[in-house]
């Protein structure tokens, strides 16, 4: 899977999982403060702003065009993340999940103290930067906050198996969709409960990813048995 042993794909699956729920969740949460604009799929809100161009919807395509800068934004500070992390030899998966941990944690603050603008901002930030994990020789080699290309590629291995290709190969796909699909329901079920301080249990989760990967990751691939 992707290119590499066995153990390590399960891993990798595992954590893509994961970051995908984590980033359904932290969609439907944006999805339902900014009154359906998204701030981790961001071709729903190219649709949006061409929509409200063509209508002449100045103020629609305004805070679609706004969203989406935003998350490049978040994009490009997750690349140079991973490029100032290898420069200086510190953990880049490790440090990419630092930076959307810290940045969920200011907008979990700024919810609490209802400053929901900034809170979404920082939302857009992270769901940007989040996609620089499986990033390497500059480009992303899993999606984590869209799942079109996922559902190609399961259609693609579903038609495969059909012709006696992998039988199951489509299930990894399968999987991070429904990753993000139960992290959007979760995360609009928290919505509803507590409102935007839902952001909080996003942070929660994100930290103790981040130790997870540092403790049972990255520290353990820098031992010198294991490299």
């Amino acid at each position: 899977m992707w290119g590499v042993p066995i153990d390590d794909s399960r891993r990798i699956l595992a954590l893509a999982v994961v970051l995908s729920t984590l980033a359904g969740y932290v969609d439907a949460l944006g999805f339902i403060t900014l009154g359906g604009f998204f701030v981790a799929f961001m071709s729903g809100n190219l649709t949006r702003f061409s929509v409200g161009f063509a209508d002449a919807a100045w103020a629609h395509a305004a805070t679609a065009a706004a969203v989406i800068g935003m998350f490049v934004l978040g994009c490009a500070l997750g690349a140079v993340v991973v490029h100032l992390s290898d420069r200086r030899r510190l953990p880049v998966r490790t440090t990419v999940l630092a930076v959307v941990s810290g940045l969920l944690i200011v907008g979990a603050v700024a919810a609490t103290v209802g400053a929901s603008t900034v809170a979404v901002g920082a939302m857009l930030l992270a769901m940007g930067a989040e996609n620089s994990f499986f990033q390497r020789d500059g480009e992303v080699t899993i999606g984590l906050t869209y799942m079109t290309g996922a559902l190609v590629k399961m259609g693609h291995r579903l038609a495969g198996a059909l012709f006696g290709g992998p039988r199951w190969a489509w299930l990894r796909h399968f999987a991070l969709w429904a990753g993000l699909v139960v992290g959007a329901v979760t995360g609009a079920l928290a919505h509803h409960w507590i409102g935007l301080d839902a952001l909080w249990f996003a942070a929660v989760l994100s930290a103790a990813l981040t130790v997870t990967v540092h403790l049972r990751i990255d520290r353990a691939t820098r031992r010198p048995q294991l490299s």
